[in-house]
């Protein structure tokens, strides 16, 4: 089964509630993680990270917090679990230059690439403030006339 890490999971959530609020500055991690009850260490540290990739800004000071770093529209869901995860893979055979020894007999490498790129596609049309606005049910996507749906 193919789904996002808890840590992935908690950043797209810490940043459709950011997208969410935008009449407050800053929020801390501490309202970020009491409104969906994460654990408060934990999501300091993807902030932390998402701030290192240039996502969100941190505040210092007694009204600091965090804050998006670009409008929610041009914050894609793929960055996010880019930031937080890195590269995304459905297959191991897909990383790196190294080749695999199967490759010369190897018929799903590049059909499952064809997937992996739907999927990033997908992801990359999800931006914070769809995912601010409303619930999505599903996420039909058409390519190369295979349908492939995520649910958010």
């Amino acid at each position: 089964m193919l789904k996002l890490t808890k840590k992935a999971d908690y950043g797209l959530m810490a940043l459709k509630y950011l997208a969410e609020h935008p009449e407050t500055a800053a929020l801390s991690a501490k309202d970020v993680a009491d409104a969906y009850a994460i654990p408060a260490q934990l999501l300091a540290k993807i902030l932390q990270t998402l701030t290192k990739k240039g996502l969100l800004r941190s505040h210092a000071g007694m009204n600091g917090g965090y804050a998006l770093a670009r409008d929610a529209r041009q914050i894609s869901a793929y960055e996010v679990i880019h930031a937080i995860d890195g590269p995304f893979f459905i297959t191991s055979c897909t990383k790196g230059a190294k080749s695999c020894e199967l490759t010369p007999s190897c018929t799903i490498k590049e059909p499952l690439a064809r997937v992996n790129e739907t999927i990033a596609g997908v992801l990359k049309s999800i931006s914070i403030q769809d995912l601010a606005e409303h619930e999505h049910p599903a996420v039909p996507a058409r390519t190369n006339g295979v349908l492939v749906e995520l649910t958010l």
